[in-house]
C-alpha cells in the first residue's frame, strides 16, 4: 500500500538530520500512511521515542499544531487538552456539536466515542506515546468516518523504551505537570512498561481550573516468530473551558469570560490485547481484542437567550407575592429596570415557584448531563506475499467488529446571572425546563436517550510490484452500522421521540500508483473513496423545528444521510544527503456533508444534510541541514468551500433575510462560499542550533490566515456599529514558541519552553451570535428598548472569539537512570 511520508514534529524530524548533534536520542518521528489501523506493515520507518519530549508540549494538539505540517487547532473550548483537531479542513474534536471527520486509533483502537463520534484527547497520556502516524487522504481501510484520513498513535514498550525515567515542571497559569516511566524486558523477550502522568493548572482565564490524571501500562511476549501484548489505560480529567467570548469584553480584559461554569469531568478505562504471528516467511497474522469503557459529566452555565427581548426585571403583585410565601425578602417593589439593575433575577426566582415563566424571565441556566458509554470489538487481518505471473504481491484481508452502548442524560435548570458571570440555579416547583410551566414558549429540554450501535467491516487491500520502481495498490472496505435508540422520555416513535433503528451500509474502494525512478524520488497518485455514518446524537438532533442546545437537549428528526467523500491525491518526494522535499496536491469532494447550523454561542442549532462540500490543495514540506543548524518548513494552502445552495439560519448575520435588523432570518449559502474555522493559509517553521552536544536551541512558528465565523457561512456579514458588531471573522496570526534544552549530564535533562514570544492577541476562532451584555459587561434584555416589529424586539448580535493564550513560561527537568 503505498506511503506519504510527512513531517510529524518539525523539531524531532530536525534531531534525526544526520550530525544535528540532538542532545538527547530521539529518532524522527514521521507522518506516514500505514496500510491499516493494526499497522504499520513491513517497511514502514519506526520511531524509537515520542516527539512530544522535543516539543514540550502541554498535549497531544499543542504538538500536531506546532509540528505537523496541513493541521490546525481551533480551541473552541478554551482549554489546552481540549482542541478541535483539524487535517485537510475535517475535525477531530471533542465537541458535540462538531461533525467529526477524522478517526483517531491507539494501537489499533479507534477511540471516537460511540454516542458522539467526539475524541477526548485529555484521555491519552503524553508520556505513553511513542509515535504518530496522520493517514492523508479518505482511506476506507480505516473504516467508516475516516473522511479526511485518521491519526494513528502507538504506545511505547519495555523493548524500545527500557529504563526509568521522571519528569518534572512548571510555570505560568499555575501550571505543574510530572510524569515517570518505567521499562525493562528479559532475556525470554518478555517485556514491560508502565508510566503516569499528572497535569493541573489554574488557567490563564478566571474560573478555569483544570486537571489530569492518566496512567498506562504494557505487559508482553516479543519471540522471532510474533509478539503479544496486554495494555491497559485509565484516566481520570476535570476540565474548564470558558471558551468563546464577544469581542468587545475580549477587548477591554483578554482574560474575561462570557458564562461560566463550563466543567467537564471524565473517567475512562482502556483494555488491549494485541498480536502478530509471522505464520510462514509468506504469511503473517495480526489482531486485537479490546474492551473500553467512559464515564463522563458536564457542569455548564449558559445565558438564557430566550430572555433577550424580554422584561426580567420588575416583579409583578403576584410574582411578589409567590415570593413572600417562599420566605424570600428583600425583592423590590417597584421601579426596577435595566437602568438600575444590570443582573436581574427576582423575577427568575418568582416565576419558577409559581411554575409559570421562568423560560422567559430567567437570564441564565445551569446545563448538567450525565453520558456512560461502553465499547468491545475484536479485528484480524491476514498479510499473505506472493509471487504471481513473475509479479510480486502483498495481499490484506481483515476483518473487523464493534458494539457499543451508551447512555445519555441531561437536564436544564433555570438561573440568573451573578456579575462575574457565573450561574445560580433556582429551586422551585417549576426549576427544571421540562415543558411543565404555564408559558406559551415553555420548551423541554430533557433528554434521556440509550443507544446501540453495531459495526461490521471487510477489508482488503492489495499491493502489486508491476515492474521496477512500479507498484500498483488496491484496497476496498464494506461496513454495515446497526443503529438502536430508544427514548426513555418519548418512547415509541413518532413526534418527539428519539426512538430509531437506523442501518447504514456502503463498499469504499480505493486505487494507487506509485513510480519511483530512483531510490531517492517518488511519485504517487491514489484515488479513493470514504463515507461517515451519522452519530447517535446527530440522529437526534436533525430537526430545524428542535433545535438542540448541545450538548444537551436532543429531538425528534427527520433521517440523516450517511456522507461519501472522494479523494484524488497526487505526491512527489525527494530527498538528498542533508535535504528533504515533498508536495502533495489533494481534492475531495464530499455529498451530503454533516453541517451544524446555529446562531447562537450558547449551542443551539441543529444537524442538517448540506448538498456538496470541496476541499483541495496543495501541501510542501522541506526539512535542510547545515551542519549544527537545521531548518525545516511546511507551507499548505487549503481550499474548503461548499458547491452547492442552501439556506440556513443566521439572524446574527447582518446579510440575513430578517424583516428588520437584529431580528430572525436566514442566510443563503451559495456554491463558492468559504466554510468557517478552516483558514487558507498555513505556514510552519522551526530552526534549531546545536553548537555543542550539551545544548540545544529551538524555534518554532505557525502562521495562518483568518477564517470565517461560524454563522457566517455566506461570508456576507458585515457590521453596522448598532445591530451587528464585529467582522464575522478573525484575523491571521504568526505565534512564536522558544525552547532550550540543557544537558550538564547524560542523564540529567533541564529545559525551558517560551510559548507566544511576542505575547500575540489573537483568535482561533469565531462565530457569529446574539450578545446578552453590553460594552460593560452589564446584562441587558432590551438593548433597543421595548420596540417591537411583528412581536419581536431586536436584538444586538457581535461577533465572538475564541482567544489565544498569552505568553508563558515552563521550566522543567527530566532524569533518566
Amino acid at each position: 500500500m503505498q506511503r506519504i511520508a510527512l513531517l510529524s514534529a518539525l523539531a524531532g524530524a530536525l534531531c534525526a538530520v544526520p550530525k544535528a548533534g540532538c542532545a538527547q536520542e530521539v529518532v524522527a518521528g514521521q507522518i506516514v500512511v500505514t496500510a491499516t489501523p493494526l499497522g504499520p506493515d513491513d517497511g514502514t520507518i519506526e520511531t524509537r521515542d515520542s516527539d512530544l519530549a522535543a516539543s514540550r508540549a502541554t498535549g497531544l494538539g499543542e504538538h500536531l499544531f506546532r509540528m505537523a505540517p496541513g493541521i490546525t487547532v481551533n480551541e473552541l473550548q478554551g482549554n489546552p487538552l481540549q482542541p478541535d483537531i483539524a487535517f485537510r479542513g475535517f475535525v477531530a474534536s471533542p465537541l458535540f456539536g462538531t461533525p467529526q471527520g477524522l478517526s483517531v486509533f491507539v494501537d489499533g483502537v479507534r477511540i471516537n466515542q460511540p454516542f458522539a463520534e467526539v475524541v477526548n484527547w485529555d484521555l491519552i497520556p503524553n508520556s505513553a506515546i511513542a509515535r504518530i502516524d496522520v493517514v492523508g487522504s479518505t482511506s476506507p481501510q480505516f473504516g467508516r468516518n475516516s473522511l479526511g484520513g485518521a491519526i494513528t498513535i502507538n504506545t511505547r514498550d519495555g523493548i524500545t523504551d527500557p529504563g526509568l525515567g521522571m519528569e518534572a515542571s512548571g510555570g505560568s497559569f499555575g501550571r505543574l505537570a510530572a510524569n515517570a516511566s518505567w521499562g525493562g524486558h528479559t532475556a525470554g523477550a518478555f517485556h514491560w512498561f508502565a508510566t503516569a502522568d499528572h497535569f493541573r493548572e489554574q488557567g490563564w482565564r478566571p474560573l478555569s481550573p483544570s486537571r489530569a490524571t492518566r496512567a498506562f501500562a504494557k505487559l508482553g511476549h516479543a519471540g522471532t516468530n510474533g509478539d503479544i501484548a496486554l495494555s491497559g489505560l485509565f484516566a481520570d480529567t476535570d476540565l474548564n473551558g470558558n471558551g468563546l467570548q464577544e469581542m468587545r469584553l475580549l477587548a477591554a480584559d483578554r482574560r474575561s469570560i462570557y458564562t461560566a461554569p463550563d466543567e467537564t469531568r471524565t473517567r475512562a478505562w482502556l483494555v488491549n490485547l494485541k498480536a502478530n504471528r509471522t505464520l510462514s516467511p509468506a504469511l503473517t497474522l495480526r489482531g486485537n481484542a479490546f474492551w473500553r469503557h467512559t464515564r463522563s459529566a458536564t457542569f455548564n452555565g449558559d445565558v438564557n437567550d430566550d430572555v433577550l427581548g424580554s422584561d426580567p426585571y420588575q416583579p409583578t403583585a403576584p410574582e411578589q407575592a409567590a415570593l413572600i410565601a417562599a420566605g424570600y425578602t428583600g425583592f423590590p417593589t417597584s421601579g426596577e429596570s435595566a437602568g438600575n439593575t444590570p443582573f436581574p433575577k427576582w423575577r427568575c426566582i418568582a416565576n419558577v415557584q409559581l411554575g409559570t415563566e421562568p423560560n422567559e424571565t430567567c437570564n441564565g441556566l445551569a446545563n448538567r448531563s450525565r453520558t456512560r458509554q461502553g465499547e468491545w470489538g475484536l479485528s484480524g487481518e491476514l498479510v499473505a506475499r506472493m509471487q504471481f505471473a513473475g509479479i510480486s504481491h502483498q495481499f490484506t484481508f481483515g476483518i473487523a467488529y464493534v458494539r457499543a452502548s451508551a447512555t445519555f442524560r441531561q437536564t436544564t435548570q433555570f438561573a440568573y446571572l451573578l456579575p462575574d458571570r457565573t450561574v445560580v440555579p433556582v429551586n422551585g416547583p417549576g426549576a427544571f425546563a421540562d415543558g411543565s410551566q404555564l408559558s406559551d414558549d415553555a420548551f423541554d429540554a430533557r433528554v434521556d436517550l440509550h443507544s446501540q450501535n453495531s459495526s461490521l467491516g471487510l477489508y482488503a487491500l492489495e499491493s502489486a510490484q508491476i515492474a521496477k520502481g512500479l507498484q500498483f495498490d488496491l484496497a476496498a472496505r464494506f461496513d454495515r452500522t446497526v443503529f438502536h435508540n430508544r427514548d426513555r422520555i418519548t418512547p415509541g416513535g413518532g413526534t418527539g421521540s428519539l426512538d430509531s433503528d437506523p442501518v447504514f451500509s456502503r463498499l469504499n474502494p480505493s486505487v494507487g500508483l506509485s513510480w519511483q525512478p530512483s531510490p531517492a524520488t517518488t511519485l504517487a497518485l491514489t484515488w479513493s473513496k470514504a463515507s461517515r455514518t451519522p452519530s447517535a446524537v446527530e440522529l437526534g438532533c436533525s430537526d430545524p423545528e428542535s433545535p438542540c442546545r448541545l450538548p444537551n437537549a436532543l429531538a425528534g428528526d427527520p433521517p440523516l444521510r450517511q456522507v461519501v467523500a472522494g479523494t484524488l491525491d497526487l505526491r512527489l518526494s525527494a530527498q538528498g544527503r542533508n535535504w528533504t522535499l515533498r508536495a502533495n496536491l489533494f481534492h475531495t469532494d464530499a455529498a451530503d456533508d454533516i453541517l451544524f447550523v446555529t446562531d447562537n454561542p450558547s449551542g443551539y442549532g441543529y444537524f442538517r444534510n448540506f448538498g456538496k462540500t470541496r476541499r483541495q490543495g496543495i501541501e510542501l514540506e522541506a526539512a535542510l541541514q547545515f551542519g549544527p543548524l537545521s531548518l525545516t518548513g511546511s507551507y499548505t494552502l487549503l481550499d474548503a468551500t461548499y458547491r452547492s445552495g442552501e439556506i440556513v439560519g443566521g439572524s446574527a448575520n447582518s446579510s440575513s433575510d430578517a424583516p428588520a435588523a437584529g431580528l430572525e432570518g436566514n442566510i443563503p449559502i451559495v456554491a463558492g462560499n468559504r466554510i468557517p474555522l478552516i483558514p487558507r493559509h498555513l505556514f510552519k517553521a522551526a530552526a534549531q542550533w546545536s553548537p555543542i552536544r550539551q545544548a540545544i536551541l529551538r524555534m518554532d512558528m505557525v502562521a495562518t490566515s483568518g477564517v470565517y465565523a461560524r454563522g457566517n457561512e455566506n461570508n456576507r456579514h458585515q457590521p453596522d456599529g448598532v445591530h451587528y458588531l464585529g467582522p464575522g471573522k478573525t484575523s491571521g496570526y504568526a505565534l512564536f514558541n522558544l525552547g532550550l534544552d540543557l544537558q550538564p549530564r547524560p542523564a540529567l535533562t533541564v529545559f525551558a519552553t517560551l510559548r507566544n514570544l511576542f505575547d500575540l492577541r489573537y483568535a482561533t476562532a469565531a462565530q457569529l451570535g446574539a450578545t446578552a451584555f453590553d460594552a460593560a459587561g452589564l446584562f441587558v434584555a432590551t438593548p433597543f428598548g421595548q420596540s417591537e416589529t411583528d412581536g419581536e424586539s431586536p436584538l444586538r448580535h457581535s461577533t465572538f472569539y475564541a482567544p489565544g493564550a498569552p505568553r508563558s513560561l515552563q521550566l522543567g527537568a527530566r532524569v533518566t537512570f
